[in-house]
């Protein structure tokens, strides 16, 4: 039973095992109660990020696979709000054995439960109805999100224990802030906000169920194809309520096959011929944009945005709540999220560093989940991977270093462009850095803060400041096509709001900790004082006054000129 509650208790990385320990400053204990309803003590936040990076024993691609492979075992059920939770397992128990189940709430009362075979949810289907609507016509896809109702509600609803509900959501701020003000340090104050932001187990796990639900409906053409998840949904760097982002692979069919000599003739497909690449994209997520809109059971909103760059379709998927982006054959994404997948599991500090900086720059209006002129998360990403590489000793390698470490299997050319490093974490030689977090969050914002962004560019590759390409106001390569600004968006006035930002946050942390804060002051100290609202406010107001003094110096040495000039 201890077993167990521990492996309920502690927050998720996905699919990141035990690990090496990484440096930082003392611990704060803590005790939470846990979806069995036993009050636990848990380790300390930094312990609980230490224990779980590093020493993983699955690749990225090894882990993607077995994600995929339960997800293809799991169904999602809408049960009734008061549902018996022991009845309900015993029923579904009739149709096989179960490995794992969790309720949360999305418009209703949701259950995800993972059968050991694929048998069992045949079976479940077997016995499952279509469903009656007066007046109205269903469509008869059978898909593996199903409804359960009472045959009595009154009597088999009454007095009911109510299970427990999963979280899906982030904490709310206010308190976040509370929860960051108790912790005994600044470092530990990072691990806290990464703990309560970070995409849970049972998050996880949903979000390749719902891939798992459109791959159904994408199989109907293209049986071989598979759609999974990429982004933030699997690279370690997720938050709760982050988008998911899916990409349609349609397998070898869609590839160039290596002919082979047996026998004396070839054999080959008759297939619908376009001019490019980029129209067969284009037809084929248009159709599949409208199976999700006209069978897909939850898929609301679908948008077909053909002509985009990268062309994608949007929807809403509400059984399970996301917000989700379905792209094609986009190979140098899922290669883009492994990258950040590894440095994520190298070094807890890493993933604590980049929550942080995230948060921080949500709260101030630095990034925005509208499109426009923001820096982005990942940008934001780059941007602390680069200034990792760049401690004494670094906390990270390099792109480049990982390139030299890859051995045959890891070799990937896409596109042309090389996507080659080193995917066992086993091989990469653990850092000698002992920095506090305290100190690497202060000195990111005294690095960005005084950065040359008007002449040097930001490379993971090489882990160096470069001359810009152009004179973008921010630039950073794009990892693996070199020739790409990955923040070409980003204008001059951004770039200003976010260094002038930075410094203030580099004063705050210097001037305050906790030891000047009183115990009775509720004041927010350390990565709390960050997150508040009237730094921005306060930045501004500096700049300006900058802005004026420097009008005032720039006005003064005029008029030296002009007063040498007449005495001349």
């Amino acid at each position: 039973m201890a077993s167990l509650l521990g492996r309920l208790c502690l927050p998720h990385v996905p699919g990141v095992g035990w690990a090496r320990c990484a440096p930082g400053g003392p611990c704060l204990s803590q005790a939470r109660l846990c979806s069995a309803g036993a009050f636990v003590q848990s380790v300390p936040p930094q312990e609980e990020a230490d224990s779980k990076v590093s020493a993983q024993k699955k690749t990225f691609s090894e882990l993607q696979v077995e994600r995929s492979e339960q997800a293809q075992r799991t169904v999602l059920i809408n049960c009734p709000a008061n549902i018996n939770e022991k009845a309900f397992l015993k029923y579904l128990s009739h149709h096989g054995k179960i490995n794992d189940h969790y309720f949360y709430e999305s418009l209703g009362t949701y259950a995800v439960v993972e059968f050991s075979e694929k048998e069992s949810i045949a079976s479940l289907q077997d016995v499952t109805r279509t469903p009656y609507v007066e007046k109205e016509c269903t469509i008869p896809f059978k898909s593996r999100i199903f409804t359960l109702s009472l045959k009595n509600p009154v009597t088999q609803g009454a007095d009911r224990p109510s299970v427990h509900y999963h979280k899906q959501s982030t904490i709310l701020c206010k308190d976040l802030l509370q929860k960051l003000c108790r912790a005994d340090n600044v470092s530990n104050q990072l691990y806290t906000l990464m703990d309560e932001c970070q995409l849970t187990e049972e998050n996880t796990k949903l979000r390749f169920l719902a891939c798992s639900l459109i791959q159904d409906i994408a199989r109907a053409y293209f049986p071989d194809s598979t759609v999974q998840p990429f982004g933030s949904s699997v690279n370690s760097f997720g938050k709760l309520g982050c988008d998911l982002d899916m990409l349609l692979d349609l397998g070898e069919i869609g590839r160039s096959p290596i002919r082979t000599n047996t026998g004396p003739f070839y054999v080959e497909y008759q297939m619908k011929k376009v001019p490019l690449e980029r129209t067969a994209t284009q037809r084929i997520l248009s159709v599949i944009g409208d199976c999700i809109d006209n069978f897909g059971p939850g898929a609301m909103g679908v948008q077909k945005i053909l002509n985009a760059r990268c062309p994608l379709v949007k929807f809403s998927h509400q059984p399970t709540g996301f917000q989700c982006d379905l792209t094609v054959s986009n190979r140098a994404a899922i290669r883009c999220s492994e990258l950040l997948y590894i440095y994520g599991s190298l070094d807890s500090r890493v993933r604590a560093l980049v929550f942080s900086i995230r948060c921080w720059a949500r709260v101030h209006g630095i990034t925005s989940s509208i499109p426009g002129s923001w820096i982005t998360n990942f940008s934001l990403t780059m941007m602390a991977l680069f200034f990792l590489q760049k401690r004494t000793p670094p906390i990270i390698p390099t792109l480049d270093q990982l390139k030299a470490l890859a051995d045959a299997e890891d070799k990937h050319i896409i596109n042309g462009n090389d996507c080659t490093f080193a995917s066992n974490l086993k091989k990469i030689k653990p850092t000698e850095n002992t920095e506090t977090l305290h100190v690497l969050l202060n000195d990111f914002f005294e690095y960005f803060g005084n950065f040359a962004f008007n002449k040097n560019s930001i490379n993971i590759r090489k882990g160096k400041e470069q001359n810009k390409p152009d004179s973008s106001p921010l630039y950073i390569h794009n990892p693996f096509e070199q020739g790409l600004n990955i923040s070409k968006n980003v204008n001059q006035i951004q770039v200003e709001r976010f260094v002038a930002l930075a410094r203030e946050c580099s004063w705050i942390l210097q001037k305050k900790d906790k030891s000047q804060s009183s115990l009775c002051n509720k004041k927010p100290w350390g990565l709390a004082a960050l997150l508040q609202p009237s730094i921005a406010k306060s930045s501004l107001k500096n700049k300006k006054q900058l802005a004026l003094a420097s009008e005032r110096m720039q006005s003064l040495l005029d008029s030296l000129k002009i007063n040498s000039a007449k005495r001349e």
